[in-house]
């Protein structure tokens, strides 16, 4: 088996769907897509989105390139489109009165290195037009809600959806659930995921919805089995593999130090001394079928690296890190003549 190839999935493949896939029937009820015991190979989806004509990885703009501009806004969105990159990675959260906005923290002025706003609180504790007037990093851009966000993204773009918090802080991250704890967390996600996927429903942007909680994508795949679905995980190979295989993912989003063959292995990028155990996950997710996208680049190097163990997207901070690759191979291979 060659780890660098996909033996379900080609490796220009980035969703399964496309907006029209969610429909109404899907939305309607409940399906019996919660798991598999099988070694979990991908069945055959709804269509295939080719993002290029090479072998390169797809670019996913991670929260709209937020290294390059005010992430997860309205000018991300469209500035991703613009800087070229295969698909926006957005985060999602509701408001007080449940509609779901873009923005990746809890509270909307958190952070250690200054808050993404000035609005104190958390997110889904604030009315929906306190929470979409604050403005991002003093950017002169507001947090939007998904619906205006969608209404930007041009229609060629993917939308990678990740489900960060169903309004709540009693969740399990990156954690396999107890029977018993993910029948009570699925009634935590089910109002808020159903009106995400309602809203994507609407616009015909191919998507792949991921999430760092199992009981998200479970809710995922009962409301909508044909919207593809991927597992990120935080610490642990295991989650990624049993998590992907349980809910028949279509990809895998680990960090980029979970990759076997980088020089960034085990690195700690993330978690201190995470000590992955030997599974090479990329080489498991192509047996099984799946794409792995890698989180979160930003150099060039790294780029490179992750571009030649085989991987299949990169969540990066900033475009253009792959032509910057090309270009220092490009100089490389003058000098050497």
């Amino acid at each position: 088996m060659d780890r660098n190839r996909s033996t379900a999935v080609g490796r220009r493949t980035f969703v399964r769907g496309t907006g029209a896939a969610f429909g109404a029937a899907a939305l309607g009820g409940s399906a019996a897509a919660s798991g598999t015991e099988s070694t979990g190979e991908v069945n055959g989806g709804a269509g295939e989105l080719d993002f290029a004509e090479n072998d390169d990885p797809i670019v996913i703009a991670h929260r709209g390139f937020a290294g390059a501009y005010p992430e997860n806004t309205i000018a991300a969105a469209v500035g991703s489109s613009l800087s070229n990159a295969d698909a926006v990675e957005i985060d999602v959260v509701p408001c007080a009165d449940g509609t779901p906005v873009v923005f990746h923290d809890n509270g909307l002025s958190e952070r250690d290195d200054g808050g993404l706003t000035e609005v104190e609180g958390l997110v889904w504790e604030a009315d929906c037009d306190t929470v979409t007037s604050a403005e991002v990093l003093e950017s002169g851009e507001t947090v939007p809600t998904f619906e205006a966000l969608m209404d930007a993204v041009p229609p060629g773009l993917g939308v990678n959806i990740e489900l960060k918090n169903p309004g709540s802080e009693d969740l399990d991250f990156a954690t396999d659930l107890s029977d018993d704890a993910l029948e009570q967390r699925k009634d935590l996600w089910q109002p808020f995921v159903r009106d995400v996927l309602e809203i994507a429903s609407e616009y015909d942007n191919d998507v792949l919805v991921i999430s760092f909680y199992e009981a998200a994508l479970a809710v995922t795949r009962e409301i909508a089995p044909e919207v593809p679905i991927g597992v990120l995980p935080w610490d642990s190979i295991e989650f990624a593999i049993d998590v992907a295989r349980e809910y028949d993912c279509e990809a895998i989003h680990p960090p980029y130090d979970m990759i076997q063959e980088t020089p960034f292995f085990n690195d700690g990028v993330y978690v201190d001394d995470p000590n992955y155990s030997d599974v090479d996950l990329l080489e498991v997710a192509h047996e099984d079928g799946r794409e792995v996208n890698v989180y979160t680049l930003t150099t060039w190097y790294q780029a490179e690296q992750l571009a030649a163990a085989g991987v299949d997207g990169l969540v990066t901070d900033y475009p253009g890190l792959l032509l910057a690759s090309d270009a220092d191979e490009g100089e490389g291979a003058r000098t050497d003549g």
